[in-house]
């Protein structure tokens, strides 16, 4: 019986990984905590621009995890974009939903004697 597979530490990796991940998630507590004015009160296709940047980081953690932990970056560009595009289309398809349908009931308790209950 022979092993022909050397054995490879990636503790390297996870390291990078996990300081990656957690550079990421500390820039989104800053941001939540400070909520910087220029990033609140500016509005990009109706939300303003520290909800669109805390939607991308979350993305692109969502993103690295499955590329890192499921080991996707060792796979074929088919196989890669057979798994991300579906998570992407109904990712992108739910925020259009929770905005439009946000923005209307908003609309709808604004503009009506009906008083918020929540």
């Amino acid at each position: 019986m022979s092993h022909d597979h050397e054995y490879v530490s990636n503790t390297k990796r996870i390291w990078f990984v996990f300081g990656l991940l957690s550079l990421v998630t500390t820039v989104e507590v800053f941001l939540g905590i400070y909520k910087p004015g220029f990033l609140e009160f500016n509005h990009f296709l109706g939300l303003n621009l520290l909800n669109w940047i805390f939607y991308i980081l979350t993305i692109f953690k969502a993103y690295y995890i499955v590329w890192a932990f499921m080991h996707m970056e060792g796979e074929k560009s088919s196989l890669r974009w057979s798994v991300v595009s579906p998570v992407i289309f109904l990712v992108l398809y739910l925020l259009f939903i929770l905005l439009t349908e946000g923005h209307y009931i908003y609309g709808v308790f604004k503009d009506s004697t009906i008083k918020w209950n929540f």
